[in-house]
């Protein structure tokens, strides 16, 4: 299956600090693709070149064979891809429903202009986003909190919204930045669920950066692994979590007697 998202050979420097050092990684196309790592390994670093956060100091990005090194996240967004947040960035003074509203970028009634002489095409799209929404919503299992103002739904429920999110555009991929954190186990498996279905019915490709093994070992193959700043080495997860050089990374010197736990993870 072909690359949708490619890493060059890029880096990043803040001062004299190389955060992310000659790093090269591939994302296919309808792949649910983990990305893991110890603290300081340079993941998040990474993740906001790949969204447009950061520019590299050097190297290319690529979407889908075009080089998008550089540009920044709304002009990504553009092209199909988001991502969303380790803290959940919702407007919490809105509904439920009209944060998805909110995400269809170049609306008519965004134009004052349209706002005050085509009020009749503004209703019709501001209804059809709407309708979109509603489905949204359904699919997610967050219908009966639509008109809750977004601030006060659980950190599991907000997790759901920003996935709604990328739902309302046409996205291609999609970074989740720690997605399970802040989750509880319930909700957590409803997360995972609507990821695989999200994956499986709508072709979406996922990135995945994630501290919890169990919910890596559930949605991700293959999960690269990163120490200092590059790619220590990639593959599926139980020959990953048997690795004796990524458990050294993770727990330092010798590796005896450790594995690669949901909770070992945690600790890193």
């Amino acid at each position: 299956m072909a690359a949708i998202v490619e890493v060059r050979n890029v880096s990043r420097r803040f001062g004299s600090f190389l955060a992310v050092n000659a790093c090269s990684l591939e994302v296919e196309a309808g792949s649910i693709t983990g990305l893991i790592g110890p603290n300081g390994a340079g993941k998040s670093t990474l993740f906001n070149m790949v969204a447009g956060n950061l520019r590299p100091s050097s190297g290319s990005i690529l979407l889908s064979g075009e080089d998008v090194t550089g540009l920044r996240a709304h002009e990504l967004f553009a092209r199909g891809l988001l991502r969303t947040f380790q803290i959940a960035h919702e407007f919490s003074n809105m509904s439920v429903i009209e944060n998805l509203m909110m995400a269809p970028g170049a609306q008519t009634g965004e134009s004052l202009v349209s706002a005050w002489f085509r009020p009749g095409r503004v209703r019709r799209e501001e209804a059809g986003i709407a309708a979109r929404a509603r489905e949204v919503l359904s699919f997610l299992n967050l219908g009966q909190v639509a008109g809750e103002l977004a601030g006060n739904l659980s950190g599991g429920q907000k997790k759901l919204l920003e996935l709604g999110r990328t739902m309302m555009v046409d996205a291609r991929v999609v970074l989740l930045d720690e997605i399970a954190a802040g989750v509880n186990r319930t909700l957590l498996k409803d997360l995972a669920a609507n990821i695989v279905r999200l994956n499986r019915e709508l072709g979406y490709t996922f990135f995945v950066i994630e501290h919890d093994m169990d919910f890596i070992a559930e949605l991700c193959d293959p999960v690269i692994v990163m120490a200092c700043g590059t790619v220590m080495t990639q593959g599926h997860i139980e020959s990953i979590r048997q690795d004796e050089r990524v458990i050294e990374a993770y727990f330092g010197g010798s590796p005896t007697g450790h594995s690669l736990t949901h909770g070992a993870a945690d600790r890193a």
